[in-house]
């Protein structure tokens, strides 16, 4: 088992201890000679590594996305945890275990496909529940669907992470649905469950978390039409206005174009779906940024890039609240009133000369025809 993780290293640490290779850059320094950046990365996280010398005969023993036995010092370095490294060998895949590399759903695997499978046996609508049974029989599927991660690097970035998403989805559509009783719940709840499984062709997830080819040129939300279309296409009448509202859903989710969404949510269940999954991946988001620093003294998070904001870790310090003056100022707004200027008594009226505004009270319907849907 692995002993030391990236999350342990500390300033001046000796390291001695495997790690997965997520990157492998070699440059030249300013004297000519040649050094060697690396991304290491465990379950924990990733740290730079780099090495300034025998940089050929080290780079040769490795590739990216090998195991390598690491021997190094740690250091700050513009204030980023970094390990110089001064002997590495490749370590084999055999001999690792890849839970220690790679993060991993807190949620075991086997509790959460009861959990799918729960979901499935209690849906009303027949050809839903057929369609859903079909996935569940799918070996090859769901070896996929229960390992993948939901993301590359927003939210749920481990393995499992998909399915838990999908059930976290799910669990949330259940729970609008009794409040809004006119949704058709097992559609929105498929929907949940099946929204992002293009994901498992979309991503590589047996080393590191990457795109694949198909991903990149397709990318998984056209890849889960293709899956559904494939399952009902093996089903037996399977309705096509259900197949078509189905795959609005996914083709939907993402809410907006600017998101990547190649449609907007144009029903009740889509319109529901895309602010849930959102919802999710939100709060898995900035949960995970809040555990990355676990033993930081303050109670308030790095800059989140994506969020642009910090966030608040913990509780308020009670020691930090500044209390209500005891002592106020009543301010009468009739004596208020007469100490204000005269001209700003009656606000003036905004002056544009936009052309909005030269044209808002005309009649522009020069056609007589409605706009259309604009898709």
């Amino acid at each position: 088992m692995k002993k030391v993780y990236v999350q342990q290293i500390q300033e001046r640490d000796r390291v001695e201890a495997p790690f997965l290779v997520r990157d492998k850059i070699i440059g030249m320094a300013k004297n000519g000679r040649p050094y060697m950046t690396l991304k290491l990365m465990d379950r924990t996280g990733e740290v730079e590594g780099r090495i300034w010398d025998q940089v050929d005969e080290i780079s040769a023993r490795f590739d990216k996305d090998d195991f390598v036995q690491v021997s190094g010092k740690a250091s700050v370095y513009m204030g980023k945890m970094q390990l110089v490294i001064h002997e590495l060998a490749r370590v084999k895949e055999s001999d690792v275990d890849l839970a220690d590399f790679l993060p991993v759903s807190s949620r075991p695997v086997a509790d959460m496909v009861q959990e799918l499978e729960t979901i499935v046996a209690t849906l009303t609508d027949p050809d839903l529940r057929t369609l859903m049974e079909s996935f569940l029989a799918d070996d090859e599927f769901m070896a996929g669907y229960t390992r993948a991660p939901a993301a590359k690097s927003m939210h749920h970035v481990y393995l499992g992470g998909l399915l838990e998403h999908s059930l976290a989805v799910a669990a949330l559509a259940v729970d609008v649905a009794r409040r809004y009783p006119d949704l058709n719940c097992d559609l929105l709840i498929v929907g949940a469950l099946l929204h992002d499984i293009g994901k498992v062709a979309e991503l590589r997830y047996q080393r590191s978390f990457e795109y694949t080819d198909v991903g990149k040129l397709l990318g998984h939300i056209m890849l889960g039409v293709e899956l559904i279309e494939e399952k009902v296409r093996t089903l037996h009448k399977f309705p096509a206005a259900l197949a078509i509202l189905l795959k609005h859903l996914l083709l939907s989710h993402h809410g907006q174009y600017e998101y990547g969404s190649p449609k907007r949510p144009k029903t009740l269940e889509a319109v529901v779906l895309s602010y849930l999954d959102d919802l999710d991946s939100k709060i898995n988001g900035v949960r995970t940024h809040i555990e990355k620093e676990p033993d930081s003294a303050s109670s308030w998070t790095r800059y989140h890039r994506l969020y642009d904001q910090y966030f608040l870790k913990g509780s308020l310090d009670e020691n930090t609240v500044v209390p209500p003056t005891s002592q106020t100022t009543e301010v009468k707004p009739s004596t208020f009133a007469s100490q204000q200027p005269a001209d700003k008594a009656k606000p003036k009226p905004r002056f544009s000369n936009t052309l909005e505004d030269q044209l808002k009270d005309r009649n522009l319907n020069f056609f007589g025809s409605e706009k259309q849907d604009d898709n």
